[in-house]
């Protein structure tokens, strides 16, 4: 039976101008074990002047993971958003970002192909996408790190797509991030293709979709950034977490609202149900 842990991913904060610092002993005053933080490069400077949850690949791992241990929290995961279609630039920082995951304890490091370039077709993508993440997964086998590909963008919008850059290559470190939220709006049935994918999952984002949201979009975006409070939405958890069940491994709900008050709602909703 699958261990189902809750956690939040770090954009909880993100509308109330916090530190990530900030952002942490938020998460773990409301109950939260598990945090997923985002990851980026050099110097920000919302984020350098406490304005912001990011922080930069620069810093010391070390420093983050005390801080994490300090409000006993573990991280899920890395949020390493990056375009897989642009070596150029996705090389260096996933590998940036599973080298900061190991130093981290986290054993996910969270992307998805990021919009592609006006440039490269179809098939030239994929090509790109392969080389990178044959990049990325030498380092990410070394380390015993799990790369999660989240249906997020133009390739990964369907089942079909996201299973054929799964497939790009043939390593252990490369399974999937599911996002319920992406796959309802993106037009898909997410329970189904939940099922489908579950034995190639390491992570999950626990998003749910408002009605109001899903009217305006369904069909139409290919995902969104945050969701509401899960349990206010159209996802049918209970049905999410039937599909899981079977799993012999642990797997973590990390959740993607907007607010605080979303974030200790999702929380409550989840346990109750766990």
């Amino acid at each position: 039976m699958a261990n189902i842990q809750i956690g939040i991913n770090m954009e909880f904060v993100r509308h109330h101008d916090m530190s990530f610092a900030a952002g942490v002993e938020k998460a773990a005053a409301l109950g939260y074990q598990f945090i997923e933080p985002m990851v980026h490069w050099g110097r920000e400077l919302l984020s350098e002047a406490g304005y912001f949850h990011s922080i930069s690949m620069f810093d010391d791992p070390r420093e983050t993971r005390e801080l994490c241990e300090k409000h006993n929290v573990r991280c899920s995961g890395l949020s390493a958003h990056t375009p897989l279609c642009r070596p150029d630039v996705s090389v260096n920082y996933l590998r940036m970002a599973i080298l900061w995951a190991a130093e981290l304890n986290a054993p996910v490091v969270n992307t998805d192909e990021g919009p592609k370039p006006p440039f490269t077709s179809t098939e030239e993508d994929h090509v790109l996408m392969k080389y990178t993440l044959t990049h990325a997964a030498r380092a990410a086998e070394k380390r015993g790190i799990c790369i999660g590909l989240e249906p997020h963008q133009q390739y990964s919008k369907s089942p079909d797509g996201l299973d054929r850059i799964c497939n790009l290559v043939p390593s252990p470190a490369i399974g999937i991030n599911f996002d319920t939220g992406n796959s309802y709006l993106a037009g898909e049935d997410p329970y189904v293709w939940l099922a489908r994918c579950r034995d190639r999952l390491v992570h999950l984002h626990a998003k749910d979709i408002t009605v109001q949201h899903s009217e305006a979009e369904r069909g139409k975006v290919t995902g969104t950034p945050v969701g509401c409070a899960c349990g206010a939405g159209v996802i049918d958890w209970k049905e999410v977490i039937k599909i899981l069940k079977p799993l012999d491994r642990t797997i973590c709900f990390s959740v993607e609202c907007g607010t605080i008050d979303q974030a200790a709602a999702s929380l409550d909703h989840l346990k109750s149900l766990l």
